[in-house]
């Protein structure tokens, strides 16, 4: 574990420990909560534990803080899940909440108690539906985050493994976009919910095509990808309309997906040199 800052304080446990989290925020005038027990991959496979680590603990939080006063708290919700199969494409903010697994819906409950909060109770929340983020410092386990997991494995020149014919499609946000859009929304007067994305979607085929390219231009490494049955709960597209945030937030991306993957891929190589 290495701290990338001198100037932060870190308090290491547990999210369901709510005088733990309220200790460590009691001198903070906003929070950002990006805090899960879970992912897509895995909510399902225990429904009652995803809502017993993510739903009950934030609930708990919450009710805690009406007795606190907050400038911001800022939601981090999931632009992948919460929509499930769209009916249009690029998807807006207005777009129906149909999850079709059970982290989308667990998020949707959040989005909802966070309403509540702020009519009941006056919290200013502003709620980050995420899409795909990636980049350097990004887990590699293979749980999540299949750029990060697919870079990782091709240093070591494994083979990438995809689920079904690759062409699903997602919309990829580099961490620095999406890290300045989390600053913009801790800052801004606004509230409600805003999609968090590039605005642009690719296919996991081109994605993998791209990131060969991206691979091959340093370090020659060429690797056949592995092609998995699919998942029923894959949603086939998710291109997130991001104009809400351009509009209102100020904020747009600015990191295109091959520049992005050329930042990733430096990172990569420099972890794998140190290990």
């Amino acid at each position: 574990f290495r701290p990338p800052s001198q100037n932060v304080d870190y308090v290491l446990g547990d999210v369901n420990d709510t005088q733990l989290v309220l200790k460590a925020a009691s001198d903070v005038d906003s929070i950002i909560y990006l805090a899960s027990t879970t992912v897509p991959t895995t909510a399902n496979l225990d429904p009652v534990a995803d809502v017993t680590g993510n739903l009950i603990s934030i609930l708990r939080l919450l009710t805690e803080l009406r007795t606190k006063t907050l400038k911001k708290f800022v939601f981090l919700s999931s632009g992948g899940t919460v929509y499930g199969i769209p009916e249009t494409v690029p998807i807006s903010e207005n777009h129906p909440l149909r999850p079709i697994n059970s982290y989308g819906i667990v998020k949707v409950a959040i989005e909802n108690y966070l309403f509540m909060e702020n009519k009941l109770h006056g919290l200013p929340s502003l709620i980050l539906r995420a899409s795909n983020p990636y980049g350097p410092r990004q887990g590699h386990s293979g749980i999540q985050g299949i750029i990060g997991t697919h870079l990782w494995r091709m240093a070591k020149g494994e083979a990438p493994e995809v689920w079904g014919d690759g062409s699903v499609v997602r919309d990829f946000i580099h961490v620095a976009d999406m890290a300045e859009l989390c600053y913009v929304a801790l800052t801004s007067d606004q509230t409600g919910c805003f999609n968090a994305g590039s605005g642009e979607g690719t296919s996991i085929a081109d994605l993998l095509t791209e990131m060969q390219k991206v691979v091959s231009e340093t370090s020659g490494l060429e690797v056949k990808t592995v092609y998995k049955p699919g998942r029923s709960f894959d949603v086939p597209k998710v291109v997130l309309d991001v104009s809400k945030a351009k509009n209102l937030l100020g904020w747009q991306p600015r990191i295109g997906l091959t520049e992005g993957l050329r930042d990733n891929w430096q990172w990569v190589r420099e972890e794998v040199t140190r290990s």
